[in-house]
């Protein structure tokens, strides 16, 4: 696997190595030791989640002001783009985002960790989206940053309209008044 640091240096992207021919491929999409060794964290994962959406669906910006959890996300049908936005205050990236596209296709794994909000906006027709959390999910400590807070400035791709949104999503929270972590 391939480990690269973003320009939040607490994300990461991880490529994994893939073993491919006419008949297929295969890859390792998890392994505890070697995820620690590249985001160069000793977290582990207790709840593993499986979203389906459909194209323009947008999700997020997602936290959990208690339980904070890590998220290690991949998509295994479609394509997202998917966004990490540290929300730590104490952090010298505070506010700032980071996108990446992940997709069946490149089989990229993109680490969020505790402390950041995320969310993602599905580009294919269809996205199937997998991820693990390092704490499990607490629906009265969940909390929403709008995605379309100009002072965060996410460059969602292709949106030439408003994106599908979840009633809690429209309701999102700026960064100026929303919950957020020291």
């Amino acid at each position: 696997m391939q480990a690269i640091r973003q320009s939040i240096p607490d994300v990461v992207l991880i490529e994994p190595k893939l073993f491919g021919d006419s008949r297929g491929f295969f890859y390792e999409s998890f392994n505890q030791q070697a995820f620690n060794e590249a985001t160069g964290t000793n977290h582990s994962f207790v709840q593993d989640n499986h979203s389906r959406s459909s194209q323009g669906v947008l999700r997020g910006l997602h936290y959990q002001i208690q339980q904070p959890q890590g998220k290690l996300v991949r998509v295994v049908q479609g394509a997202v783009f998917d966004v990490a936005v540290d929300i730590r205050r104490s952090s010298p990236t505070f506010g700032q985002w980071v996108g990446v596209e992940l997709s069946a296709d490149n089989q990229h794994q993109l680490w969020v960790p505790p402390g950041f909000a995320h969310g993602f906006l599905v580009l294919s027709e269809s996205a199937e989206f997998l991820y693990k959390t390092t704490d499990y999910y607490a629906p009265q400590h969940e909390r929403c940053i709008v995605w379309n807070d100009p002072s965060i400035g996410i460059e969602w791709p292709g949106l030439n309209s408003s994106p599908a949104l979840s009633g809690k999503d429209a309701a999102g929270l700026s960064l100026q008044v929303a919950e957020l972590f020291a």
